[in-house]
């Protein structure tokens, strides 16, 4: 198996990883979206052409993306703080209950087979897709109390939907917080730091469960691949730096249109491997 690995073939992919890497990065810091849903798919393949075992390639490649989103999503928080674009007070307030979900998510997630993951990855994909491609940007401010019960509600949901596919959950966030009156540049730099604490606790339950479940998964610490995490660590810490400071000169409408048709084609991919598994 590891010698698999070390090979030619091995090398081309490594030569993918980088390369993908710089627009993961970008999009980790412009969206505060982590990356984990364009990083997540590329992973898969790459796993999967390894021939790695396929109960869990899938939930390898969910584990390295939370682990690689952890210093990128760092990097786009700071710099969004020095914008002052992060609101402290609805972190700590909501951010308990996104842990909560979290955890429930990865515990979910360990349970499943590849193939179950593969199709629940896809589903939701065509969600956020369909709903990225639909999203107009708010004309009118809309003011609702964020109080407890659609914290623990949106919280919950966030991270447990989150924990299954390896995303730092703005996709969901950015228009929760939205939709409780926050201004689009908070909105994106607060979900970027609640991003964070879903990494954070996602990798950690990923590499837990792998431990648990002795997948036993080459160059791996449970659910998370070194290789990877060492490749695509330091190019999307320097690109998302340049992402989060885009977002405030760029109007991202038409980026938001083409990275939604991205995940309608992700969506369909998986759709034709989940058959073919």
């Amino acid at each position: 198996m590891i010698s698999s690995i070390l090979s030619n073939d091995y090398s081309f992919f490594i030569i993918l990883m980088v390369l993908t890497a710089f627009p993961v990065g970008f999009l980790a810091g412009f969206f505060g979206i982590g990356g984990g849903l364009i990083t997540v798919p590329f992973l898969f393949f790459i796993f999967e052409t390894l021939n790695l075992d396929k109960s869990y390639i899938m939930h390898l490649a969910v584990g390295t993306s939370f682990a690689i989103i952890i210093p990128t999503s760092l990097v786009s928080v700071l710099t969004h703080k020095k914008n002052n674009f992060v609101d402290v007070k609805i972190i700590k307030a909501y951010g308990f209950f996104v842990i909560a979900g979290v955890l429930a998510g990865t515990i979910f997630t360990a349970l499943m087979q590849t193939k179950s993951l593969v199709l629940f990855f896809s589903m939701v994909v065509y969600f956020l897709g369909t709903y990225l491609l639909l999203l107009q940007e708010k004309t009118k401010e809309i003011k609702k109390k964020f109080n407890l019960l659609p914290r623990l509600i949106f919280g919950f949901i966030s991270g447990f939907v989150s924990a299954p596919m390896g995303i730092a959950g703005a996709v969901i966030n950015v228009p929760v917080l939205r939709y409780f009156g926050y201004p689009i540049k908070k909105a994106i730099g607060s979900a970027a730091a609640i991003g964070f604490i879903i990494a954070l606790f996602g990798a950690i339950g990923f590499l837990i469960s792998g431990s648990f479940l002795k997948a036993n998964m080459p160059l791996s610490l449970g659910f998370i691949n070194i290789p990877a995490f060492l490749i695509f660590v330091p190019i999307t810490t320097f690109m998302a730096r340049v992402g989060a400071n885009t977002v405030y000169k760029i109007d991202k409408s038409k980026v938001q249109a083409f990275f939604g048709i991205f995940l309608y084609v992700t969506g369909t991919v998986f759709i034709y491997r989940y058959f073919s598994l």
